[in-house]
């Protein structure tokens, strides 16, 4: 099944998503994207159910063939004093602020949103799946933070963030049982099964 171009026909439509939501490191990221009226992809969907070689492939190509996109960032402390829902709502508010284009109506990826100033907005279970405008978003949000990731992994080598970005691995958790928590672990999350006294 191919996904939709549109969901109101007529209507400036911008596609939110976020990535890094159930990750114990680092911030979440969120991207809105306008794509122009009836676009149509062979390949893009979902950014999980692409190869790491086909997002960015794909990320290039939503920057140049956008009508508008930007990506919004919320850190791991700003997280932890608003706790993560909050913050996925805040990221994709920035993300919006930025479009050069202002939106009609918000296609916002899952089932709950803060509304954004008087913009109308439709949340959509699985959106990412159903509409071109969510699955672009969701790809550069994933690209964003992965890259993100990737730079802090310089600096903390043994958690292994260029290939979990993050999430709750195996090796992941290891590595906070051998090394502790660094300044971009997120402390309002169960860091660990047993939740050791980290602090």
């Amino acid at each position: 099944m191919s996904l939709l171009s549109f969901f109101r026909e007529g209507t400036v439509e911008a596609g939110c998503d976020e990535a890094g939501r159930g990750c114990l490191a680092g911030p979440v990221v969120a991207a809105a994207v306008i794509l122009p009226p009836d676009y149509t992809h062979t390949v893009l969907n979902d950014s999980k159910k692409l190869s790491l070689k086909q997002r960015n492939v794909i990320k290039d190509e939503i920057k140049a063939e956008a009508i508008a996109w930007a990506v919004g960032v919320v850190s791991h402390t700003e997280i932890d004093e608003i706790n993560i829902l909050n913050a996925s709502f805040l990221a994709m508010h920035r993300a919006v602020d930025q479009l050069k284009t202002r939106p009609e109506l918000l296609l916002i990826d899952g089932n709950r949103f803060k509304a954004y100033q008087d913009l109308p907005h439709e949340t959509i279970i699985k959106g990412d799946g159903k509409y071109y405008s969510i699955a672009a978003a969701s790809v550069l949000a994933k690209t964003y933070r992965d890259e993100l990731m990737t730079e802090l992994h310089q600096a903390f080598p043994q958690y292994g963030w260029q290939s979990n970005a993050g999430y709750p691995t195996q090796a992941h958790r290891q590595a906070i049982r051998d090394f502790g928590i660094t300044p971009h672990h997120r402390k309002s999350f169960r860091l660990l099964p047993e939740q050791l006294e980290l602090f």
